[in-house]
């Protein structure tokens, strides 16, 4: 497949980048990554990115304010809602083995222009999300190092704690230190991670296991509770499906149970942080399905686990919101568990604020390598072989912010951000295989294109549940990447100076 030597054209910005030059992008040494990691690693990723604070704390808020046991299945709904998206993105990291995950499939499918708006957006999702992480890894150890009576100055402890200045040292440094351990090298990051998700993992099924003895039947009863209205409010805070349709989202009830879908698919981000790492997979072809599914199914089966355990334990409607399932148990007479959950909690950040950070350094890295971005970011180091200068320049940047900014308020950013590039995968799958057929696919997403259509469906509507304010300073966010493409980006992408172009 030759590609036509010609100027760039009045609409340059919808060029695509072929997938053969995609491939031979990551043969150049001073701009290919080490290939190190098996299906058991990307696996280990993909759990230990997903199972954060939401299987802990979401699991009994969302019970006890929207779904009640019914919980269980709201998981599982948003579970098949991201097996969708997983089944796209899985065709597209065996076919693309190179690091961008979704911003790299929208270059090769729907072009230049939407792979840069889908690569800002995932650099927002990923920079937002380490910093909240982070953030909440540090309340997570002060309050272990309450337990026994170590106590950190206020001025230390961030501004959420701190009255007047504050800065949350713990924050700081531990991005700082996952910044150290991804330049080092993927293989150091895969052992790290897999030594705290083993711990992780294994406090949750102590929780599990623990819980089973303290359930009480009467408990589930009634299973799926009465619909109740939802106090949305109106304006900036009502989702944008009331003020466009009328719909008013409700709480209990079966359509309660689709509100609580829309709320705990926040616990699932994360999976697609898996196929940012197909350029440094041993056998991408046959790995990356395996483990952005597999790490989906492992997760699923846990949240429905904890969730049926912590209604089952105490009622739904007496459940705690901050820390329900340590108050469970604490109700139950067993505090012992309690202190368990808060250490399996601050052990678990650690990997999803590290797999964050990872995710937004391989993004950046394609973009730079594509020329979107400055190429002084592209070059690898010359013993690591990983992409060294983002990683430094990103994780200084999220820890300062970590450090000096109380960002609970923006993280619907992250939702919105993953389920928008999930919609642009589903996208890219349908118009690659009518463009390109042939292409060579080891992994197929089945039933095409109804399911890509369903994808993109379900994915839209737990956009639509997102409130008004979300949408807003999304479109704001994405207006500033517009202007910088055009500002920047255009002129200096390597597919504009090479005069590269994808046959028709």
């Amino acid at each position: 497949m030759s590609a036509q030597v010609t100027p760039p054209r009045g609409n340059g910005m919808f060029r695509t980048k072929s997938v053969e030059q995609s491939i031979r992008d990551t043969e150049e040494p001073e701009h290919g990554l080490r290939k190190s990691l098996s299906a058991l690693d990307l696996t280990v990723f993909g759990v230990g990115v997903i199972i954060g604070t939401g299987i802990f704390v979401l699991t009994g808020q969302v019970a006890k304010e929207t779904a009640g046991p019914a919980t269980a299945i709201a998981f599982v709904a948003a579970g098949v809602v991201c097996a969708l998206a997983a089944l796209c993105y899985a065709e597209f990291a065996s076919t693309v083995p190179v690091a961008g995950s979704a911003y790299t499939f929208a270059y090769a499918s729907l072009g230049e222009l939407v792979a840069w708006i889908i690569g800002w957006d995932l650099v927002l999702e990923f920079a937002l999300g380490t910093a909240v992480v982070a953030v909440g890894w540090s309340g997570y150890v002060r309050s272990l190092m309450d337990n026994v009576d170590w106590t950190m100055p206020e001025v230390l402890s961030g501004p959420d704690v701190a009255e007047g200045f504050g800065f949350d040292i713990l924050a700081f440094a531990l991005v700082l230190v996952l910044t150290v351990i991804l330049v080092i090298g993927m293989k150091l990051s895969a052992r790290v991670t897999s030594v705290v998700v083993a711990i992780k993992v294994a406090v949750v099924l102590m929780v599990i296991i623990a819980g089973l003895f303290f359930i009480k039947a009467e408990n589930y009863k009634p299973f799926i509770p009465p619909a109740e209205k939802q106090e949305t409010g109106g304006g900036w805070d009502a989702p944008l499906v009331q003020l466009m349709f009328g719909y008013e989202p409700t709480n209990f009830g079966v359509m309660g149970i689709f509100t609580a879908a829309s709320i705990v698919f926040f616990a699932f981000i994360g999976f697609d942080v898996v196929a940012t790492a197909a350029e440094e997979t041993k056998l991408p072809q046959r790995d990356m399905p395996r483990g952005i599914l597999g790490s989906l199914l492992i997760c699923t089966v846990l949240y429905v686990a904890v969730s049926l355990v912590v209604t089952g334990m105490q009622n739904y409607r007496e459940l705690s919101i901050s820390a329900p399932l340590a108050d469970a148990f604490k109700a139950t007479g067993h505090p012992f568990y309690a202190g368990l959950i808060s250490f399996g909690a601050a052990v678990g950040l650690t990997t999803v604020c590290m797999i964050l950070l990872l995710g937004q350094t391989r993004v950046f890295f394609a973009m730079s390598r594509d020329g979107l971005l400055p190429r002084f970011f592209s070059k690898t180091h010359p013993r690591f072989r990983t992409p060294y200068r983002p990683t430094i320049l990103l994780g200084v940047v999220i820890a300062i912010i970590a450090g000096f900014t109380s960002i609970e308020e923006l993280a619907t950013l992250v939702n919105i951000g993953t389920l928008f590039a999930f919609v642009v995968v589903a996208l890219g799958v349908l118009v690659l295989r009518r463009t390109q057929p042939d292409l060579p696919r080891a992994f197929r997403t089945p039933l095409v294109p109804l399911l890509p259509i369903v994808s993109v469906a379900a994915s839209v509507w737990l956009m639509l549940n997102l409130p008004v304010e979300t949408w807003v300073r999304f479109g704001a966010w994405m207006v500033l990447g517009v202007i910088i493409y055009f500002v920047y980006g255009r002129s200096h992408s390597r597919m504009a100076k090479e005069g590269h172009r994808s046959p028709s």
